[in-house]
């Protein structure tokens, strides 16, 4: 069999990258291993109700993922005025507005009470540190001027919501690039008072939720999309590519002018051990966190009244918890809401970077402990009237300080291969409009190489 192109990973950055070649006339094939295309863009069923179990929103100040809704069709809609809290010192805090933990109101900071007397105080007298390297990570960068409390309970809990990692392991370049800009030039609470508040929102989903985005995506992309097609490895030959797909007992050959991988960093870089050696040793540095999302259903009667008003919980690694985080959906998204006034739907997130052991409970016990923590954080005593588990391995790649030269060398040795490509969360960010983002770049390139 030989197609124009075949895109190897069906999430979204694949999926996207085989629309966009499709829409330029080429015969493409898209080869996802697993039973079903999407990624981590998916949803289940929860006490009858269908709800996102994977990403429930993307920023909504990166136009890719608002113009490929466009794109498809699909109606945007945006959380409700409900607000955001932590929980720190033994209390639900309403979270104070800030750039990844620096605050932009230092009196909001204070009225918060996250921070300790002595943890305000120190955050208060900003040290001046220079920059004197191209990349930190962005807790080594905050700490130092801020204090390694405001690390702790703002800067690690916001990181570990984003990357599931460790705020003095992620890179600033990669992670917060504006966070270094504005440490290069001076002091960062006063550029960051200077930001005026926005009115505009942060976020954005899908009414139905974000797991509808990848058969919208699929409808009308004249491309074909082949499940349970598990690609085990990746040839040139002497008019482009050449690839073995299915198990060992029944393989197929497949041929194609041009190919995209649009897989994790771990999988690629196995694709691309024999073909480009140097890019599979960078790929193979890129670790990867895994998450389980627990969504629980409950009466409405029995959620305390006052969470109606609030849209979840970050949880510091300080206060030792087993969650890291809670969305409240019913009150963040209209949509959840309505689906049944009488039940509400909540989502717990267990998992960081290279604490997988937290995930190998079984889903009984994470249900378990996600309630135990629910109920002194938000409350809840009751029992959910159902709830789901879903584990997401190695879902959430890991910005090491140095992560752009990496990409940066990746990208290089991939681009001495002609009609090769790669793309997805592992490149140039992990949230859904970057995605899209990177595999419209993997399209540009592979298609300027012809």
């Amino acid at each position: 069999m030989r197609r124009d192109a075949v895109v190897v990973g069906g999430g979204i950055a694949g999926l996207v990258a085989a629309r966009g070649l499709a829409a330029t006339g080429r015969d493409v094939l898209l080869l996802e291993g697993s039973p079903q295309v999407g990624g981590k863009l998916r949803t289940g069923e929860v006490a009858g109700l269908r709800v996102d179990v994977g990403a429930e929103a993307m920023l909504a100040r990166r136009l890719e993922g608002l113009a490929l809704a466009e794109e498809v069709g699909a109606q945007v809609v945006h959380p409700t005025p409900a607000t955001s809290a932590v929980w720190s010192r033994g209390a639900l805090r309403t979270m104070p507005r800030s750039l990844m933990g620096v605050p932009f109101d230092l009196d909001q900071l204070a009225a918060s009470g996250v921070l300790s007397p002595e943890g305000l105080a120190r955050a208060s007298a900003e040290a001046d540190v220079p920059v004197t390297s191209d990349d930190v990570s962005v807790g080594d960068l905050v700490a130092a001027r801020l204090g390694d409390e405001l690390v702790d309970r703002l800067v690690e809990p916001l990181l570990g919501g984003v990357y599931a990692g460790h705020a003095r392991r992620i890179s600033a370049a990669a992670a917060v690039p504006q966070l270094l800009a504005m440490a290069r030039r001076g002091r960062l609470l006063d550029q960051a008072a200077s930001v005026p508040a926005s009115v505009a929102p942060v976020f954005a989903a899908l009414p139905g939720g974000m797991g509808r985005l990848p058969g919208l995506v699929v409808d009308g992309g004249r491309f074909e999309a082949r499940t349970s097609a598990t690609v085990r490895a990746l040839q040139r030959t002497p008019t482009g590519w050449a690839l073995t797909v299915g198990p060992t007992t029944s393989a197929e050959t497949v041929e194609a002018d041009a190919v995209v991988l649009a897989t994790p960093a771990a999988p690629t870089a196995r694709l691309l051990g024999d073909v480009l050696p140097d890019a599979a040793a960078e790929l193979g540095t890129i670790e990867a966190a895994s998450v389980a999302v627990v969504t629980l259903a409950f009466r409405s009667r029995d959620v305390p009244e006052a969470l109606f008003d609030r849209s979840g919980f970050l949880v510091p690694p300080v206060e030792r918890r087993a969650i890291k985080a809670s969305t409240f959906s019913f009150a963040k998204w209209a949509w959840v809401r309505d689906l049944d006034p009488d039940v509400v739907v909540l989502r717990t997130s267990l998992g960081r970077h290279r604490q997988e052991a937290t995930l190998q409970a079984g889903d009984g016990d994470l249900v378990r402990v996600s309630l135990a923590d629910l109920a002194t954080i938000a409350g809840i005593t009751a029992r959910p009237v159902d709830t789901h588990v879903q584990r997401w391995g190695g879902a959430l790649p890991q910005y090491a300080v140095g992560h752009l030269d990496r990409v940066a060398r990746i990208r290089a040795s991939v681009a001495g291969a002609p009609g090769l490509a790669v793309c997805g969360a592992a490149y140039d960010g992990v949230g859904i409009p970057a995605v899209i983002g990177s595999a419209r770049q993997a399209v540009a390139s592979v298609t300027r190489a012809e």
